[in-house]
């Protein structure tokens, strides 16, 4: 009879459910049924995360008028805090990704898992390109224009010219068709590797405020309206990378003016 440990290495090395493993099933040890409950359910995870993989690989495709059509997938990073830039990130991936298992829109991911899926993405796509937005241009044109032309810019900026450009709920206006993708990140391969880059690249640029502005603790809150980022605003005022025309930033700078 084999141990605990054996049967647990052995699992480990097992990808499909084997006809050793429902033998197990009689074993009456704890330590052997846990195992085994927990490889059928990392199983069913990995199934799981299978199915989505190829639903977001189809749903790129079905855009493609050829099998030689490039997709870039395009994403934003930063819309909706009080200060930092935003980032823009265009991505067309290769035909095989199975190792982009797991990517998903990175609001529904982990830090740590972000950081490894942008590693991969970048490793394995036949272009991509980050460009970060100012804060004075955010200032100047209003967020909205600020955002699509920095999606724009992503996409002019690719080594490879796409086919055909999905992007996040914003339509654009570049050398090629281009959809608008309502929640596109979460449907999307394409976009969801977009918002990759952009969130970690977002987030380690806020990382580096943080360091210049420890007292709006950017490290923490990305730029975002949180009870302590506004409580510092009110007893230090806005620093140079606040958003001007963003409130409550923008009255609290006027009352500065006024007084």
């Amino acid at each position: 009879m084999k141990t605990i440990k054996e049967i647990s290495e052995r699992l480990k090395e097992t990808d499909i459910p084997q006809q050793w493993m429902r033998e197990l099933e009689a074993d009456h040890r704890i330590g052997v049924r846990t195992e085994l409950e927990r490889w059928y359910r990392n199983f069913e995870k990995k199934q799981q995360l299978k199915k989505m993989l190829q639903e977001k690989i189809g749903f790129d495709g079905s855009f493609k008028e050829s099998n030689k059509d490039l997709i870039a997938g395009v994403d934003e990073a930063g819309r909706g805090p009080l200060a930092g830039p935003v980032v823009c990130a265009a991505v067309i991936l290769p035909a095989d990704v199975d190792c982009l298992l797991g990517l998903d829109d990175s609001k529904k991911t982990t830090k740590q898992e972000r950081n490894r899926l942008a590693t991969l993405i970048k490793e394995i796509a036949v272009s991509y390109s980050i460009h970060i937005q100012a804060v004075e241009r955010i200032d100047a044109v209003n967020i909205y224009a600020a955002t699509r032309e920095s999606m724009e810019k992503a996409v002019n900026n690719l080594s490879v010219s796409p086919s055909i450009v999905l992007a996040d709920a914003m339509a654009l206006d570049v050398n090629c068709r281009s959809v608008s993708i309502i929640k596109g990140d979460a449907k999307s391969l394409a976009i969801a590797a977009a918002s990759i880059l952009a969130k970690t690249t977002r987030d380690d640029l806020m990382d580096e405020l943080d360091a210049s502005y420890p007292m709006y603790q950017f490290k923490k809150n990305a730029g975002y309206g949180t009870s302590e980022h506004l409580n510092a605003l009110r007893i230090h005022g806005p620093c140079a990378q606040h958003r001007k025309t963003f409130e409550p930033v923008k009255s609290i700078l006027e009352g500065v003016i006024e007084g």
